[in-house]
């Protein structure tokens, strides 16, 4: 297990020259925000936080918190937690920030690494696994989850679970100041995005529903927002979320534009159901609800490989830039889901 952690820089060093001024950070209110957000209530702002929180997780501890802190959570404290084993096919990573007051959390893991042959391998271990806990009355032996996706939640699980046993108990997240007091956590968010969002839609799905976790950590999530998630489980998995007063209603999956991810893994790997909310947004456009749930491309070879990777390429291209093919790894880029959740008249970080 390796463990990184750290605090976001004060704005008098975000803001060197400019200083501060009515524009900066972009929300100036957002741990009170975030807190008094109804759970379960879909929320632009959370939206926008998580979707930058979950495009940043690709890069260092001290640059995803320095983002966040230009969106609003100054100061805040943040812990990485990483599992590698590449003979199983586990390269997991998870970020925990902490507000400065203790009373907001973000938990947000880490995607497919374009680079990292491993993540692959982890996407495409699909062979189904059952769950050790139950999800409401149906019989364990029918529930069964990517096996891949499971096993990179499971290598972080109780590192990130002792960091936010510390949260809950109104202390610091930060291992040298294990006596620091805070106020207790309130609210609880989870994201991602790619591999990083089906980890966390499996986060969320155990911290609702296991015993051991429900009642001290499940009860303060506010929202799971993920982006580019790929589908996590089979059918009876999917009933038994949607059928979940919280995971039906307060998993929000953003899909953007023809991306090819949330249709995966193909269907002649096994059956495998999307659960919870799904919104979508067209190019250049904005998040609306969507339905029915995508489902799976049919086989690999075309649906998979060919026909996203032409999209990709016509993208480049002024003559083909209109191409419309239906499967995408171009539309797959966080840049993109970033600018999809952006509230309209809200200027990016990096502009403030």
């Amino acid at each position: 297990m390796l463990t990184r952690q750290g605090t976001a820089p004060p704005y008098t060093m975000l803001r060197p020259i400019k200083g501060l001024t009515p524009r900066f950070p972009v929300y100036e209110d957002l741990v009170e925000q975030l807190r008094a957000l109804t759970r379960g209530a879909y929320s632009e702002v959370a939206t926008h936080v998580c979707a930058v929180a979950a495009g940043w997780a690709y890069s260092d501890g001290d640059t995803l918190a320095t983002i966040a802190a230009r969106l609003g959570l100054g100061t805040n404290r943040w812990s990485r937690m990483s599992v590698y084993n590449d003979a199983m096919f586990i390269a997991s990573t998870a970020f925990l920030l902490q507000s400065a007051c203790g009373r907001v959390a973000v938990l947000c893991y880490r995607g497919t690494e374009p680079r990292n042959f491993i993540n692959w391998l982890t996407d495409a271990d699909v062979n189904p696994v059952q769950l050790p806990f139950t999800i409401g009355s149906l019989p364990d032996e029918t529930v069964r989850v990517h096996g891949g996706f499971y096993r990179n939640l499971r290598a972080t699980w109780h590192t990130v679970m002792g960091a936010l046993d510390r949260a809950v108990a109104g202390r610091s997240i930060l291992d040298a100041e294990p006596d620091r007091s805070t106020n207790e956590l309130e609210a609880l968010y989870v994201t991602g995005h790619s591999l990083g969002a089906a980890m966390a839609a499996l986060a969320a799905v155990r911290l609702v529903t296991d015993p051991a976790y429900r009642d001290r950590f499940g009860t303060k999530l506010r929202g799971v927002y993920t982006f580019g998630q790929p589908i996590v489980g089979n059918r009876s998995f999917a009933k038994a979320c949607d059928a979940h007063e919280f995971l039906g209603a307060s998993v929000f999956r953003h899909v953007y534009g023809h991306d090819i991810v949330p249709r995966l893994p193909p269907a002649v790997t096994d059956q495998f159901v999307h659960f919870g909310a799904q919104l979508h947004a067209a190019p250049g456009g904005r998040w609306t609800q969507s339905r029915p749930p995508l489902t799976q491309v049919p086989e690999i070879l075309w649906s998979t490989l060919l026909v996203p990777a032409i999209a990709f390429v016509s993208q480049q291209l002024k003559r083909t830039r209109d191409l419309d093919l239906p499967y995408s790894w171009y539309d797959h880029s966080p840049t993109f889901y970033i600018q999809a959740s952006t509230p309209p008249g809200v200027e990016s970080e990096f502009e403030r």
